[in-house]
């Protein structure tokens, strides 16, 4: 009997499928052993060497793995083809004391029947090229976290912490906030000139000058302004020009880890979390029939690279589909920007393009068919011929002035026939001829002013981290989902605000750490641990280098970073047990309303931010408003600690099939709103939301969608 191991019984379940009776396939449950949680568990003196354990809840996974490995022929060990999976495997052999004769590495991009038969005809053994890179890793990341976190205790607040990366990504949102805090908007005008017909075109030149922004100079901007569209009145125009041209646009690559985030963020509204957790189940398998097949190719991935075969299926779907106007001539290539991408070796795809959406729909969850039929549609894509517009420009002129419209004129969908997420709107050129006179019936001034740059986005964050080299595919979601639960920052409005700790704290480490926790250092050991991948470095060599710029600096902060301890903000408010003034105090979970007579009285509660009319069902106190770390609003009692009462926060928007209230809610698959009446009422609704009554089909409820109102009814197609 030969032994398969994988991470998870998903894994597993889709792989048995496959093979026959003569293998047996068990899951690990991902990492066997790890670094103890209780002490810091690396000999820095001893070369870094780490000191691992084996958990408690895996122990009797370990017992069941050693007496499985030593009574089979064979065992293959099929951890996922990244770093992660190479360590995982390799704690495996040690953890059960593999006999090496038995040991046989297999790897594969994707669970379907060949991929699986081709891997047992071709294994390999562990490579500890990957397994010393992720060791690496492990150990700075434990370095920094071990270190830091007492001194940030010490000197700070107790119980915080600190983590190599995410106080990179922690210092990228409260340097994007100071941008936004410090930013002096500029004021600026254009100016809209419409001629017949509603032609609108936009003044590009005054009295032979270019008119810009430093045309209309502060001083005397609305003075200027006026006597312009007075003067611009009184001229005659006509058409001096009417160019036309032809462009392209291309599609995009198929995706990697970073560009499916940020993907399934700007069109679908998931989180990172959420789109790894969706696309970690339609890898290892679902059940289609009776048939059990991994959907799409390995999630955690910096490589476009497509595999022959799987070039030669989609092109023969987009034929089938389409037929061949749609069709390039031959493959389409994209270039890996990644210098050292090796955490897989292709883009998440399809494992069979023939496999339309629609045709597994009936077997997928409503988030895996959505998640599946973006990664479809954009590989499928990837792969058809550009769309073609006729780009028209047509410039107006009189005497002293210059205007110009601008038109795009869809003459070939191409890719855009499949991807159906990006949205035309497609102009209505007027017919007109050089040199005919046109009526100006109108001159629109309009006043502007410079914005700042917008706060980060899941996906944006997710962009600038991949941009300069920070993290890998498989680490994006972890960064995000730490700084959130650490209490650093929180996401409103899906965009990131730090936190007043998050500030201090980031400016802390800014101040004493800037050599390490910096965008260009963290990006360079990345590039270490690639090199150690590649034996171009060792990790010895890696670490010694980290941990003595690391050492110095930690001492240094020991010895002079000033204790911070936020000064108590006054209040009018009256302690009911002694009669002092109550204070705001920091604490471990944020602000705190406490008797200013401490320690004498110790009486504390919560920070009333806004109290609302609303009642405690179970004390009659008044509710106040509470914000979830995730950003989503919450009724707690304001007789807290006392009455420990939460209810979900009232929207103003009714159900539209019972007339209930909607109330927001939120869950590991991101924010939705559902009936006050449930159980009764089971309706839920995901977007943002206002109450309306639809002209066409009377549905109460509208939902917006891009840039425009639309009616919730999924049967109805009105849109204002």
């Amino acid at each position: 009997m030969n032994l398969v191991v994988v991470e998870s019984p998903a894994k597993a379940k889709t792989i048995s499928k496959f093979l026959g009776k003569n293998y047996s396939v068990v899951a690990s449950y991902g990492h066997i052993r790890d670094l103890p949680k209780s002490s810091f568990g690396v000999d820095i003196e001893d070369g870094f060497k780490p000191k691992y354990v084996i958990p408690k809840d895996k122990q009797p996974i370990v017992r069941e793995l050693k007496k499985l490995t030593k009574d089979s022929d064979l065992v293959y060990i099929a951890t996922d083809e990244d770093r992660e999976g190479e360590a995982i495997g390799w704690h495996i052999t040690q953890a059960t004391k593999l006999d090496e004769t038995k040991l046989k590495r297999i790897a594969f991009h994707e669970i379907t029947k060949k991929a699986i038969l081709d891997a047992i005809k071709s294994p390999r053994s562990i490579d500890m090229d990957m397994v010393n890179s992720q060791e690496a890793r492990r150990i700075l990341d434990r370095i920094v976290g071990y270190k830091l976190s007492p001194l940030l205790a010490k000197k700070i607040r107790k119980g915080l912490s600190a983590g190599r990366v995410q106080s990179v990504a922690l210092k990228l949102i409260v340097d994007r906030e100071e941008e936004i805090q410090s930013f002096k908007p500029e004021e600026y005008w254009t100016i809209h000139l419409i001629f017949e017909n509603s032609i609108q075109a936009d003044l590009t030149k005054a009295y032979g000058e270019k008119f810009d922004k430093l045309f209309i100079k502060k001083e005397d901007d609305k003075a200027r302004v006026s006597k312009l569209k007075e003067e611009i009145e009184k001229e005659s125009f006509n058409v001096y020009s009417i160019t036309k041209t032809k462009s392209l646009r291309k599609p995009e690559p198929p995706f990697i880890t970073s560009t499916m985030q940020m993907a399934a963020s700007t069109y679908l509204g998931f989180s990172a979390q959420r789109t790894m957790r969706i696309a970690q189940s339609l890898y290892e398998g679902v059940d289609i029939g009776k048939e059990r097949i991994g959907l799409i190719t390995y999630m955690r991935t910096d490589s476009v690279n497509i595999a022959k075969e799987a070039l030669t299926k989609v092109r023969r779907t987009i034929k089938e589909l389409l037929g061949d106007e749609y069709l390039p001539s031959k493959p389409v290539t994209y270039k890996t920007k990644s210098k050292l991408a090796q955490e897989a070796h292709e883009a998440i795809r399809p494992t069979d393009p023939a496999l339309l959406p629609d045709m597994v729909k009936p077997y997928l969850t409503e988030d895996q068919f959505k998640l599946y039929d973006l990664i479809w549609r954009r590989f499928v894509a990837s792969q058809m011929k550009p769309a073609e517009f006729r780009n028209t420009k047509i410039t107006f002129t009189s005497y002293n002035f210059e205007a110009k419209a601008s038109y795009k004129e869809l003459v070939f969908d191409g890719f855009l026939r499949i991807w159906t997420f990006s949205k035309l709107n497609e102009d209505k050129i007027p017919i007109l001829k050089k040199n005919q006179s046109v009526e100006l019936t109108e001159v629109k001034p309009k006043q502007h002013f410079t914005e700042p740059p917008p706060r980060y986005t899941e996906a944006s964050l997710i962009k600038e981290l991949e941009k300069h080299g920070i993290g890998r595919p498989s680490t994006y979601a972890t960064i995000i989902d730490t700084i959130i639960k650490r209490g650093y920052v929180v996401l409103k409005d899906k965009r990131f605000y730090p936190e007043e700790i998050g500030i201090i704290t980031s400016r802390m480490l800014d101040k004493f750490f800037s050599d390490i926790i910096n965008v260009k250092f963290t990006a360079q050991m990345e590039d270490g641990l690639d090199k150690i991948a590649n034996r171009e470095l060792t990790k010895l060599e890696l670490l010694k280098r980290f941990y003595d710029k690391f050492k110095v600096l930690l001492e240094n902060a020991y010895e002079n970073m000033e204790r911070i301890k936020p000064e108590d903000e006054p209040t009018d408010e009256v302690c009911p047990l002694c009669g002092a003034n109550l204070v705001i105090r920091h604490g471990r979970f944020g602000k705190f309303l406490a008797c200013s007579n401490y320690p004498k009285c110790k009486y504390t509660k919560p920070l009333q931010e806004e109290i609302t009319e609303i009642k405690c069902d179970k004390c009659g106190a008044p509710m106040v408003v509470k914000y979830s770390r995730k950003g989503s609003k919450f009724l707690a009692c304001s007789n807290y600690p006392k009455c420990k009462n939460t209810k979900p926060y009232p929207t103003g928007l009714k159900c539209s099939e019972c007339g209930g209230d909607l109330i927001e809610y939120s869950s590991k698959r991101g924010r939705f709103y559902g009936c006050s009446n449930y159980p009764e009422c089971k309706f839920t609704i995901k977007g943002e939301l206002k109450n309306q009554k639809c002209p066409k089909c009377g549905y109460s409820l509208f939902v917006k969608k891009k840039d425009k109102w639309c009616c919730a009814n999924k049967k109805c197609n009105y849109c204002e």
